[in-house]
């Protein structure tokens, strides 16, 4: 049996599941006062880079999808 997600898996979704995964951490690492130790600032910025670069990959592998078809190309100005 296939999982079937409740909403479309593109680049709208990637980027704001990276930002509110890192809203979230960043968040809970304040709540319990952990920001002020150098190897969480440096862990928490290191994996910020590496998600940053992940989803960079993941966006740019695709390619960009054209709405209009190329052989009758129309002029939407007039």
């Amino acid at each position: 049996m296939k999982f079937k997600l409740p909403f479309p898996i593109n680049n709208n979704t990637i980027s704001l599941s990276f930002v509110a995964i890192i809203t979230i951490v960043f968040f809970i690492a304040g709540l319990f006062d952990v920001l002020d130790f150098i190897i969480i600032k440096v862990l928490l910025i290191g994996l910020t880079g590496a998600l940053g670069l992940i989803v960079s990959i993941i966006l740019f592998k695709k390619g960009l999808i054209k709405n209009r078809p190329e052989e009758n190309p129309k002029d939407d100005s007039n």
